[in-house]
């Protein structure tokens, strides 16, 4: 097992109660009524844990063009969302939480979107998911006030006519509606907060007026609940943040009372010193999501310079449509391999263990679970169960790099969450997953079918918005520029 020092040995585990109770040398006494469990050829880790995900791209799994910027994506993804009722959003959490747990991981913080807004049924719908499979997880609305053409200083004046007057004729709903909803939802809560949580998820700073984040804050301090946000996620939010505010996000933020350490930034790559000396200084924690960064070609996130500056740091999958999966595993090597792109100074990588206590510890402390991301004593039972056998643990001699560097999750054999087993010998013990399929395919068909106008439509709108903010990306915060639409290839 891999215990708190992240050092392989051979130990007994006694479990009690879903938590870990002892931890001594093989042999150690227990009483008679005891139930033995033999670990035998198995590597031991704890639970990972994703500390930034979206369960509704479940659904949208092979919807996203795979040549697409944050912008680009975000442009098109309310197309993917409309139409949705509670038993979809059930459904793409527990697809969601399925394969987390056959990938090794037991616990998430998941931003759900509804359109046009959030409602209790649908936050409990996600809730009830997690809990039906046996995971933890902090759920959060995701809310805004203002839509992409809002948010964007230029982006409507940069648009041809007639699709600016399309465009200006959207509205996300009223900010006080979205606020007493979010309210009757943290004051409603039916979870065990042992396993699930509720927070709040202002989705991009940018999308929410000053007095909207000043409202989600508010309730978080009297709800003693997490918030998160995406913060400076591509160049051209951090350029149009500065055109919008005359100042970086991270100042704009901080004069406005929302850094705290209640606060969690997923993504948090275009961050200058300063910008991450404030976050440390105010607790800010950070989520890294190196996967869906590269699949959007958002960038790579300062991560060796945020732990210098003292940040908690997790790593999380983003969603299954920007990231194509939900692969702690992968997301945990890439967060050690993408450390080493900027220089020689092998110094500054992310080494596998510190890799994996981003993924574990660190995620744990985003999320805001005290007692979960270890196998130690005072800990939850949260472990995942590696075959020794698999190719890269043969010959084995390190297995932490090689479980970092080489596992896929292809190796997980047995998954226990709070003592529970909810995963073994490739089978899920929650959820029954041939009825999920069914599900999703027959969901699947029915909402791009509904949504079939909106999808005719949203190729050509996030050229237009892509090219918009690579122009912004490039020229810092120039006055933006006409745009005409490029020709459209291959019917996209």
């Amino acid at each position: 097992m891999l215990g708190g020092d992240r050092q392989a040995s051979r130990q007994d585990m006694l479990i009690e109660d879903g938590r870990i109770v002892a931890i001594e040398n093989p042999g150690f006494e227990v009483s008679e009524d005891a139930q033995v469990r033999s670990a035998s050829d198995r590597l031991l880790i704890p639970g990972l844990v994703s500390a930034h995900t979206h369960s509704h791209g479940a659904l949208n799994r092979g919807a996203v063009d795979d040549k697409v910027s944050l912008e680009m994506f975000l442009t098109g993804a309310g197309a993917g969302t409309r139409s949705r009722g509670i038993n979809d959003k059930y459904l793409s959490a527990a697809l969601s939480a399925a394969e987390m747990i056959r990938k090794g991981c037991t616990a998430c913080f998941d931003l759900s979107v509804e359109f046009p807004m959030p409602s209790r049924e649908g936050i409990s719908a996600v809730a009830r998911a997690y809990r039906d499979a046996g995971m933890r997880a902090v759920v959060a609305p995701m809310i805004a006030d203002r839509t992409i053409y809002q948010a964007l200083p230029g982006l409507l004046e940069a648009l041809p006519e007639d699709m600016r007057l399309q465009c200006a004729s959207l509205a996300a709903a009223p900010a006080q509606q979205t606020l007493e909803t979010c309210n009757d939802i943290l004051s409603n809560w039916e979870f065990d907060r042992r396993w699930i949580r509720p927070a709040l998820g202002p989705t991009i700073p940018l999308h929410c007026s000053d007095e909207f984040l000043a409202g989600c804050a508010r309730l978080s301090r009297e709800y003693g609940v997490p918030l998160q946000t995406h913060l400076a996620e591509s160049r051209a939010q951090a350029a149009l943040g500065i055109t919008r505010y005359g100042k970086s996000l991270v100042a704009h933020l901080s004069g406005l009372g929302f850094l705290s350490d209640r606060l969690s930034a997923a993504h948090a790559i275009w961050l200058d010193d300063d910008d991450i000396a404030r976050l440390g200084q105010s607790g800010v924690r950070i989520a890294h999501n190196p996967s869906s960064n590269l699949r959007l070609g958002s960038g790579v996130a300062p991560v060796r310079n945020m732990l210098r500056h003292g940040l908690v740091v997790g790593v999380g999958t983003d969603a299954s449509n920007t990231s194509d999966g939900q692969n702690m595993f992968e997301a945990t090597r890439m967060a050690s391999y993408l450390s080493r792109i900027d220089g020689f100074d092998t110094d500054q990588w992310l080494s596998a263990g510190d890799a994996f206590r981003l993924a574990t510890e660190g995620s744990a402390a985003v999320l805001g679970f005290e007692k979960i991301g270890r196998l130690a004593v005072g800990y939850e039972a949260d472990i995942v169960f590696l075959r020794l056998d698999s190719p890269h643990f043969v010959p084995l001699r390190a297995p932490l790099i090689q479980m970092v560097f080489g596992e896929n999750g292809a190796s997980v054999r047995t998954v226990m969450i709070g003592g529970r087993i909810v995963f073994e010998d490739d089978r899920l013990l929650t959820l029954d997953e041939t009825f999920l399929r069914r599900q999703a395919e027959e969901a699947a068909s029915r909402l791009d079918r509904a949504n079939a106008g909106a999808y005719v439509t949203a190729p050509a709108l996030a050229r237009l918005v892509g090219t918009f903010c690579a122009a912004q990306g490039c020229m810092g915060h120039a006055m933006p520029r006409k745009l005409s639409l490029p020709a459209l290839n291959n019917g996209h």
